[in-house]
């Protein structure tokens, strides 16, 4: 799922392409990715776009009427840019605002459709899409030790939530807890003032180092290549890869359609964290540390 730095990426290149025009006609090419009733999509054609926010994981068009239109990328949506007379990719495309300099769609890999476009009035209706996370680069040390404190999980449930944190998610999360040296798995109720001020620091240096690492990868292109999976993470999609600090391989816990990846070595004090269908298949077997792995 594209997180805060793709968000913003994708933010900087809207408002290059097409903050102050007007859409010819905006289609929603699958009936599913549709979410709202009234306003309609047809409302927006020849209507001047004004503005151009994010909330968390949605981006948020405005438009010269008071209405928005609010997509949300979930796990494979991506939006594209083509020039004028080029074809969309069939079924892959589910949604379109057509300009006279270009098409900005909305393309769904794969059988499930999960992103959602909602077609709304008034910046009241806004509410409803915002989740309550706090800004993770723009919130105070004291802002960020309350939401990591509010409740009681693990970190890494903690800082992906979007009710406590904005634009987190599993990529993010795993490059922030290494270089942050903290377990994926520790609980923020126990949580030493000098191990969250830790914490918030490597959140916002993540976060920037990587939104300018994909600012310049990008230039004044628009964004293609949109994905988890970047190289140069140290330990995000490197499962049994060497950590780039301490050379140790990067382990993972598997859970549902995600897994967690971390460093034994600079992030548990080499204990290896149990993934739950492997250790219990292996029982005894399951080796609890570093040195049980190499041996």
């Amino acid at each position: 799922m594209p997180e805060l730095p793709d968000i913003t990426i994708y933010r900087e290149r809207l408002d290059a392409r097409v903050l102050g025009h007007a859409p010819l006609r905006v289609r929603m090419l699958n009936p599913f990715v549709l979410r709202s009733v009234a306003p309609t999509p047809q409302s927006l054609d020849g209507v001047v776009i004004t503005g151009i926010r994010t909330i968390g994981k949605r981006i948020v068009l405005e438009f010269a009427n008071s209405c928005f239109l609010v997509i949300h990328l979930m796990i494979a949506g991506r939006l594209r840019w083509r020039p004028p007379g080029k074809k969309l990719p069939g079924k892959l495309a589910i949604a379109s605002l057509e300009f006279s300099h270009g098409t900005l769609f909305l393309s769904e890999a794969g059988s499930k459709r999960r992103a959602s476009i909602f077609v709304v009035e008034g910046a009241h209706s806004l509410v409803q899409f915002d989740l309550g996370g706090v800004d993770p680069l723009a919130c105070s040390l004291a802002e960020f030790t309350h939401a990591l404190r509010c409740e009681n999980h693990t970190l890494k449930r903690s800082l992906t939530d979007p009710r406590l944190f904005s634009g987190i998610g599993n990529a993010y999360s795993d490059e922030i807890l290494h270089a942050a040296k903290l377990s994926p798995m520790q609980l923020t109720s126990k949580m030493p003032d000098a191990d969250i001020t830790r914490l918030r620091d490597a959140t916002r240096d993540v976060l920037v180092r990587w939104t300018a690492t994909l600012r310049a990868e990008v230039g004044a292109a628009f964004p293609e290549t949109v994905t988890a999976f970047h190289e140069g993470m140290a330990v995000h999609g490197r499962f049994g890869k060497s950590c780039p600090v301490c050379d140790a391989p990067v382990q993972r816990i598997r859970y549902a359609d995600n897994e967690t990846n971390y460093c034994a070595r600079c992030q548990t004090g080499g204990r290896i964290l149990a993934d739950r269908a492997l250790s219990r298949l292996l029982k005894s077997d399951f080796p609890r540390s570093l040195d049980e792995l190499d041996a």
